[in-house]
């Protein structure tokens, strides 16, 4: 029975959300991009609302998702190749953040991916956990493994729009900046990203938890000796 703050706390993040969701719609840099920007998002939303009655996530789960999600719409607003953070950071601290990094690319849609894997991490986790059943070892290492998989996915998705829309949506939409090795960069930060994320989540179960190691070490016990699928071998006759 979920409680009237918990509900309460939900329907502030979705109004946050929609606000800026609606604000960000006005005049986006490039509406096509804008749109396939946010075609995943819609589905991504809707699949969240439908799951709300039946699987319900924590606060700090949705509050993750949330703030994923405002992120992505201020790079959908721009397009990501676009966005004036460095204008933004000189507007307010007298230097831009690439000269101060020495950066020569905009950099938003990099630290975008890293914050997938950083907030996606848990939620996945809880996913597993509540799901699965999965406990020790395994409830950190696969949602790093499905964070991991849905970056790469979410790069093929990349270059299927950009093979089938081609021209400035196709370019706009893929974001490579001319760095050929823009793809596995930004699988590479979404996975740093969840390591960091489950990392940070074991040191505080190691602290508060006390059978973290039972639990660690016989999750990693074999359970079933016998390997998968086979039969044994049919006994000579006479045997």
């Amino acid at each position: 029975m979920h409680t009237l703050g918990y509900r309460r706390y939900l329907l502030a993040l979705a109004a946050f959300f929609a606000g800026e969701w609606l604000l960000l719609a006005i005049r986006p840099r490039d509406r096509a991009d804008w749109a396939l920007e946010n075609a995943l998002v819609a589905v991504f939303v809707v699949v969240l609302a439908l799951a709300y009655r039946a699987f319900p996530l924590s606060r700090l789960s949705y509050t993750c998702i949330f703030l994923f999600l405002c992120r992505h719409e201020i790079g959908a607003h721009y397009t990501y190749a676009q966005v004036p953070y460095d204008a933004w950071f000189r507007g307010a601290f007298g230097v831009g953040l690439n000269s101060l990094f020495g950066f020569q690319r905009n950099n938003f849609d990099r630290a975008v991916h890293f914050l997938y894997g950083l907030l996606f991490a848990y939620p996945i986790r809880e996913v597993f956990l509540r799901i699965a059943n999965v406990r020790g070892f395994w409830g950190y290492f696969l949602p790093l493994d499905l964070t991991m998989s849905t970056s790469m996915l979410f790069e093929l998705i990349e270059w299927g729009a950009a093979v089938l829309f081609g021209g400035n949506l196709g370019m706009a939409y893929l974001g490579t900046q001319g760095d050929v090795w823009d793809a596995q960069k930004d699988m590479a930060l979404a996975s740093l990203g969840a390591l960091l994320a489950m990392s940070v989540t074991a040191l505080v179960n190691v602290c508060t938890q006390r059978d973290f190691a039972a639990e660690w070490a016989n999750s990693l016990q074999v359970k079933r000796r016998r390997p998968l699928g086979e039969t044994a071998p049919p006994r000579a006759p006479g045997k």
